[in-house]
């Protein structure tokens, strides 16, 4: 079923903050909390440092009604650098690719695509982007 969900990044303290929402919410993660050292190799891709490899690369909690809050840890060592105004995305999680091309292709009109919609690792069709007004957008629908 589609959904809209949040999505934060934080600057290697994901684990302590989704720790914290879970003794707020009162709920458990629905899915495995998947780490950086996780993601399969790519090639040219660096080595990702030992400091690194523990971090939180994706975690999903339940909170009011059907509202998911997902988050990240964004290392600096991957390019990331969270600031006030990048550490929130809108995640759209359409229920098929054709709905995912039409939001995505709509939303970055006059903005910027930071990763084109495409097949990834994790079993899913993803893109992100930056709208216009200068809001972040991910859109994210898992291969059936």
């Amino acid at each position: 079923m589609a959904r809209v969900s949040t999505y934060l990044n934080f600057p290697r303290n994901t684990e302590e903050a989704f720790s914290f929402y879970k003794t707020v919410f009162g709920t458990e993660y629905s899915c495995h909390i998947a780490r950086f050292k996780d993601i399969p190799p790519q090639p040219g891709q660096p080595p990702l440092p030992e400091e690194d490899q523990n971090l939180i690369m994706h975690v999903e909690l339940p909170t009011l009604g059907e509202h998911v809050l997902m988050g990240t840890d964004a290392p600096e060592s991957m390019g990331f650098k969270v600031n006030a105004g990048n550490n929130v995305y809108l995640n759209l999680e359409p229920d098929t690719r054709e709905d995912a091309d039409r939001l995505f292709n709509a939303l970055s009109e006059g903005g910027k695509i930071e990763m084109p919609l495409q097949d990834m690792f994790w079993g899913a069709y993803y893109g992100s982007l930056t709208d216009r007004f200068g809001i972040q957008w991910m859109v994210n629908v898992q291969n059936k």
